[in-house]
């Protein structure tokens, strides 16, 4: 199976240890699923930049198909980070070029290429979801912790697979997954840090613990949940073994410095 990723990109800059490492949502979710044994295409803009040729370079190395990854005149996106503890803080977000980002029709045919579709909150292409789920994709969308935005329902109905974050398990986080999911998920999930995961299924709700590990850098555990989960999807798994997969996979991204 085929899987694209489409959407922002930005440079994690660590001030304070004068380093830098590629990241985004669609992005370390494209490297995820790649290390996963998937064949997957990343569709976005970098500048013109030093971190756009960082960027492109190091998604390249990964072996992610990067044929519709455009460099555009102007900055890549950056976001600057600081370690509190093992824990990542975000400090200030520069957009970049990514700010006025769209999909040509050529990106659109080529995305409909594959069968997994995966963005972001961030990531500038919620109108193209519609189209993309009439044309058969599986699709997967990142909402963040964003519970509070109000979504577009054409959008929540387009999506399979919503993911969002919290912080425990409680009433308001099972209810809130049960709303969205009646519009049209296939499940709705919930990344809740230390506390596990929490998916729904329009049936019941099902539970998976966060493994425990010595963690050194909390960046991209959501995100590699994320393709873990959808890894489990794609192999046709139960619901309860995509939650164990993509635990799995958060697990070890946590073990070392960086997403990836």
């Amino acid at each position: 199976m085929k899987a694209v990723t489409i959407g922002d990109n930005c440079m994690d800059v660590y001030l304070s240890r004068q380093e830098s490492y590629p990241g985004g949502n669609p992005v370390n979710v494209a490297v995820y699923l790649k290390q996963l044994g998937l064949d997957v295409s990343y569709i976005g803009w970098v500048g013109s930049d030093e971190y756009g040729r960082q960027m492109t370079e190091a998604i390249g190395k990964k072996g992610v198909d990067l044929s519709h990854l455009h460099i555009k005149n102007g900055h890549t996106a950056i976001t600057f980070v600081e370690l509190q503890g093992n824990d990542r803080v975000f400090g200030e977000y520069r957009e970049g070029v990514m700010e006025k980002f769209r999909l040509t029709r050529e990106d659109l045919e080529f995305a409909a290429s594959h069968q997994l579709v995966h963005a972001g909150i961030w990531g500038r292409c919620e109108s193209c979801f519609p189209q993309l789920h009439a044309m058969g994709l599986i699709t997967s969308f990142d909402f963040a912790d964003r519970l509070e935005r109000e979504i577009p329902p054409e959008l929540l109905a387009s999506v399979d697979y919503p993911f969002f974050s919290y912080s425990q398990d409680d009433a308001y986080i099972r209810e809130y997954l049960k709303e969205i999911q009646a519009k049209g998920a296939k499940a709705a999930i919930a990344t809740l840090g230390e506390n596990g995961a929490l998916a729904y299924d329009g049936e019941r709700y099902y539970k998976e613990a966060a493994r425990e590990v010595a963690v050194v850098d909390t960046m991209g555990a959501g995100d590699s949940f994320i393709a873990g989960f959808l890894y489990g999807i794609v192999q046709r798994l139960p619901l309860a073994g995509c939650l164990e997969q993509g635990t799995s996979k958060a697990a070890r991204t946590i073990t070392y410095f960086g997403a990836w």
